[in-house]
């Protein structure tokens, strides 16, 4: 297989003819560019002419500006072609009747790959191909994806680390629409398509008359669809005869448990005209809807029939729950209102559900108090705060449906004298989760990061108890889990006790965006109930793949005055590091994972430590 070209540069911008040649130059890779990035779904004939009237398009707008502005340009012209809108128009000319264009076929690899590419979205095909035909560092990914319109190049990226194909595929002729075979089309099923087209001519006159008489079509308490909206694929998701309805026991013999294996639930559960207007407004929300998404879910519209999870009064509104196989849809309407105000629409996405998150849903939010609606497999629930380590957990209630009695949001909450979080019993096992602001409550979880389990015992939950006024930091972030872990104890200068450090980390649905917080917790003296002050964070990092599973280590350091007056840097590595230096303010070194060196108020270091291997790593941050 020939190689790919080497990839321009994206240097400053040049004038005249010479530049306009030198972009000329690179209109194969353009085309190639956007013949990757535009949906699949166009079929190969229309994405061929589409790639060159983009690249064509680009060229004559960029002349003098550089092949990266160029590329920009066409980026977000694909992307924008795959976008849900109503299409244009197509221009007179040029036309290829009669003639079809593909480019050469490939092998099986090229074949599998552009399914890969097919089931990506516009900006997941194009992290990946800025990847792997342009040669970009993730960075430069995601700031061509930003300066494309990409509204989240982060999940864009994760997005295409699911393609396992290797890049050096994108080279391949099947992918090169400047190198292309000519077929006609089928010429007999385009004599019965024009057949086809004088009868559809005929129903529309008919079907026009139709529409020109007084009445309201869709029904008094249904919202209109927009016309893009209406194909078979959503006339069909928005029957509500037609939603996926799950028997009370499936989830016993059902070879998956999550949310596919919840039954169905709610005293509403079959009120067809509720329903209706639950996904008529998820197809097309007005702008009188209440709509909130977590960061990274599409609000689109159901793509087929989704599953019906729960239909009911929960306080003072009606509420309904979908489950499509990526998203959970809460939608709720107020009961002592019409039906068209007050209506609220959340997502939330909630793909690569297991057992262990997902447990519970949150149904209801009113007044700073949460409902939560629960998994068939949870047999008993109960509320801990955790804030109070040592006391007793409290049995909460619920309803025969799975619905639980309201409890304090901490999400809500202005201060944090308490945490209420629900404790979820399922057989032997005891799951912690609690609300950080979204429809998905997080799994929080103790360990290593190659090793997390659920909370338990004593000394877990003193260490919960002072991590949990931290995790405001990380709420409203579409968070799966949170995860903190004591990767060090160290004994303080003039024998003032011994420090724990602690790192924290929140995952998300979407696996990117996940945060790291790294703890230092000065020794206190606990109450039999509390578990002490909060932890101070050392160090923060977001998006960093430091204290997970791809990287468990973690080192951070503080300024720290101890009991008499005097002040010393601090710092602790994980077990990976053997030894520690501080430099700049303060010039230091230990042999092993943790430092102590005397300091002067207001000191600032510089953090570096040594691991086993002898590779360098920096603090986190």
């Amino acid at each position: 297989m020939r190689p790919l070209p080497e990839v321009p540069s994206a240097a400053a911008p040049a004038d005249g003819e010479q530049a306009g040649a030198a972009l000329v130059e690179h209109y194969p890779r353009l085309v190639r560019l956007g013949y990757l990035v535009l949906p699949p779904s166009l079929g190969s004939h229309r994405r061929v002419l589409a790639a060159h009237a983009l690249a064509q398009r680009s060229l004559l707008s960029g002349r003098r500006a550089g092949y990266a502005y160029v590329r920009v340009r066409l980026l977000r012209a694909a992307l924008e072609t795959g976008r849900p809108r109503l299409r244009r128009l197509p221009p007179l000319l040029p036309l290829a009747w009669g003639l079809r264009l593909f480019p050469h076929s490939g092998g099986a690899e090229e074949l599998a790959l552009e399914q890969a590419l097919s089931a990506l979205s516009g900006p997941g095909r194009a992290a990946y191909v800025l990847r792997g035909l342009e040669r970009l560092t993730d960075a430069e990914v995601r700031r061509v994806l930003a300066a494309a319109g990409v509204a989240d190049p982060h999940a864009a990226l994760a997005a295409a680390e699911g393609v396992s194909a290797p890049y050096e595929l994108l080279g391949s002729p099947e992918f090169d629409p400047c190198s292309l075979q000519a077929r006609p089309p089928d010429l007999l099923r385009r004599r019965q398509y024009a057949k086809a087209a004088v009868a559809a001519v005929a129903a529309l006159l008919v079907c026009g008359a139709l529409l020109g008489l007084p009445g309201h079509g869709w029904g008094r308490d249904a919202p209109a669809v927009a016309p893009y909206a209406r194909n078979t694929a959503v006339e069909q998701a928005l029957d509500p005869g037609g939603l996926t309805r799950v028997p009370a026991t499936f989830w016993w013999r059902s070879p998956r448990t999550d949310f596919t294996s919840w039954p169905t639930r709610g005293d509403h559960a079959g009120d067809l005209r509720l329903l209706h207007r639950a996904l008529t407004v998820w197809a097309h929300p007005d702008s009188a809807v209440s709509l909130s998404a977590t960061p990274g879910t599409p609000v689109g519209p159901p793509m087929g029939a989704p599953q019906l999870l729960y239909a009911g009064g929960v306080d003072r509104a009606t509420v309904v729950l979908f489950y499509d196989g990526l998203r959970v849809v809460r939608y709720a309407e107020p009961r002592d209102a019409a039906p068209d105000r007050g209506v609220a629409l959340d997502f939330a996405r909630v793909d690569s559900a297991d057992r262990a998150s997902s447990g519970a849903l949150i149904v209801g939010r009113t007044g700073g108090r949460v409902r939560y609606l629960t998994a068939p497999w949870v047999r008993a629930v109960s509320v801990r705060d955790l804030l109070a380590p040592g006391g007793a957990p409290r049995p909460l209630h619920r309803t025969a449906d799975g619905v639980t009695a309201a409890l304090n949001s901490p999400a809500t909450a202005r201060s944090c004298r308490s945490w209420d979080a629900i404790e979820l019993r399922d057989g032997p096992v005891f799951r912690l989760m609690t609300d950080l602001g979204e429809l998905t409550p997080a799994r929080l979880t103790s360990g290593p990061p190659t090793a997390p389990h659920d909370v338990s015992g004593r000394a877990e939950r003193d260490s919960w108890a002072r991590t949990a006024c931290l995790l405001p930091a990380v709420r409203s972030h579409g968070v799966r889990s949170v995860n903190s872990w004591q990767y060090a104890e160290q004994p303080l200068p003039e024998d003032n006790g011994s420090a724990s450090w602690l790192c924290t980390r929140a995952e998300t649905w979407r696996g990117t965006g996940s945060r790291v917080l790294a703890q230092f917790q000065a020794p206190s003296a606990p109450s039999v109930a509390t578990g002490g002050p909060p932890g101070a964070v050392a160090a923060r990092a977001e998006d960093s793949p430091a204290c997970g599973m791809r990287d468990p280590r973690v080192l951070a350091g503080v300024l720290w005055k101890s009991h008499g007056g005097r002040w010393y840097v601090l710092a602790a590595g994980s077990e990976q590091f053997a030894s520690l230096t501080t430099s700049g303010g303060v010039e230091g070194r230990s042999d092993s994972r943790l430092l102590a060196v005397p300091a002067r108020a207001g000191d600032r270091a510089r953090l570096n430590g040594t691991l086993t291997d002898g590779s360098r790593v920096g603090a986190l941050r």
